[in-house]
């Protein structure tokens, strides 16, 4: 079977990341520390470029037998991991710098974790979906530990990679079962062999969704999630909160909606029970943090349980209400990060939200634009955060969820005191002392993102219209 390269168009954007990543790390390891600069400004332009490549892609095409796919869902979850790793990076590298932590292989893991996530995003079997998972996860242990003269960070990417090889194992039994009971790997033929779930194949089924659970941190499956979001460098944080998310959440949709659509009963159980126990650990277990990174950690799973919320109502309108929920998702956490990057004075970093007292006074507009990201992660009205938290809770009403919704709005009024604490600390408290003058790149990320959140009430049609057409393409 010979490839043309016109045949192998539809996986340029990824092919792009990988011969980028080949040669980036050539000339790295050529040039040595000096070439970190170049690399990191190679590196953001590397995925630029995939990211025009995606929009200007065919909107749906399938290469090598099936195993990797293009349609409108792929491209829309793809932008978004995109500028989710672009923004982050270009975060970074200020941070970085001043820290004394910044190296060339830094952005490469960045890139060929992003590589993975897109691969992952794309995957039409079980193969492509392991090999893509593992090469976005394998990039994150590394990075997880990038500050290699902190003991937090080492024990992070210690953590990380430990508890990822497990789930590793899980997911791949998980799909070992599936295969041995379906006699395929390709999505639609499993789905088609799946009509009758037998017994070994619902186990494949468990197995597989807790492998999935892990890699969207969505309890039982969270315990890695606090230690190793405070350990690791800020940076690689805002990385791990942002971007892998929303490859992860992607290729749960997909796995669920296209090789499951017959045994929805069954697994449509799973799903609610971990939508309900996220939302509900997420919004307890945060009360008690003072640390802003550990708080996100929380916070992130709360997100990830009322994301699964959409999955769980198994309709083309639930998932339209997860692309929408991860899209406003990415863009609270980038500009919540964008602040917390900046939470630095002359004697170093610092983390809790006691620090931020009165910065209503000292920081005026990063007040402003903190506060409304806040009031937005708690869902108030008429922000973007509240929307989102209403498509995916109209979807769980329509599909006959209510005790779901209920509790996904219960869990809501609890999740609200931790955010809104942080918006007193900054108005009522006495203020601390100032920070140091915020750098340009993360002014801009958190101007984009904290207008994007105020904004989006008045014009929400363009995103919702792209997550429509998205939802359409898996069902």
């Amino acid at each position: 079977m010979t490839f043309t390269l016109a045949a192998l168009g539809p996986a340029l954007p990824e092919l792009l990341l990988a011969v980028s990543a080949i040669l980036l790390l050539l000339f790295g390891a050529i040039v040595g520390p000096k070439s970190t600069d170049t690399v990191n400004g190679l590196t953001l332009a590397a995925l630029f470029a995939a990211l025009v490549l995606v929009l200007l892609g065919p909107s749906e095409a399938t290469l090598f037998g099936g195993s990797f796919q293009v349609d409108e869902y792929s491209r829309f979850l793809k932008v978004l991991a995109l500028l989710g790793a672009g923004g982050t990076l270009a975060m970074s590298v200020e941070w970085l710098k001043v820290e004394k932590q910044s190296r060339f292989e830094f952005p490469i893991l960045v890139l060929l974790s992003t590589l993975g996530m897109m691969m992952l995003i794309s995957a039409g079997d079980l193969i492509a979906l392991y090999m893509g998972l593992e090469l976005m996860s394998l990039a994150l242990y590394v990075i997880a530990a990038n500050n290699r003269d902190s003991v937090r960070s080492t024990e992070a990417g210690l953590k990380y990679f430990v508890l990822g090889a497990l789930s590793s194992g899980m997911l791949l039994y998980g799909a070992s079962l599936i295969y041995g009971f379906t006699g395929s790997v390709n999505f639609e033929r499993i789905a088609e062999a799946a009509r009758e779930p037998s017994l070994g194949l619902i186990f494949g089924i468990v197995f597989m969704f807790a492998g999935l659970c892990f890699k969207v941190s969505a309890v039982p499956f969270h315990m890695w999630t606090p230690d190793v979001y405070e350990g690791s460098p800020t940076p690689v944080t805002a990385f791990f909160a942002a971007a892998p998310k929303v490859a992860a959440m992607a290729v749960f949709v997909r796995f669920a909606a296209e090789a499951l659509p017959n045994v929805t009963h069954q697994w449509q159980q799973i799903v609610v029970f971990v939508a309900i126990a996220s939302m509900a650990l997420g919004s307890f277990a945060a009360i008690g943090q003072r640390n802003l990174k550990r708080l996100m950690a929380y916070s992130s799973i709360g997100h990830m349980g009322y994301a699964l919320v959409g999955l769980a109502a198994g309709t083309e309108q639930g998932v339209r209400g997860v692309l929408v929920y991860m899209t406003i998702y990415m863009a609270m956490t980038l500009g919540t990060f964008a602040c917390i990057l900046s939470m630095r004075r002359k004697d170093g970093v610092v983390e809790n939200y006691e620090d931020l007292a009165g910065l209503a006074r000292t920081r005026p507009l990063m007040a402003f634009f903190l506060a409304a990201l806040m009031f937005s992660l708690a869902g108030i009205p008429p922000l973007a955060g509240f929307l989102a938290k209403y498509y995916i809770f109209l979807a769980a009403i329509e599909a006959g969820l209510y005790t779901l919704a209920v509790i996904g709005v219960l869990t809501s009024v609890v999740g609200a005191f931790y955010y809104l604490r942080i918006v007193k600390v900054m108005y009522f408290d006495e203020p601390a002392p100032g920070f140091e003058p915020m750098p340009t790149e993360l002014r801009m990320v958190l101007g984009v993102s904290g207008l994007f959140t105020l904004l989006f009430f008045v014009y929400p049609a363009p995103l919702l219209a792209a997550a429509d057409v998205a939802a359409r393409a898996l069902f």
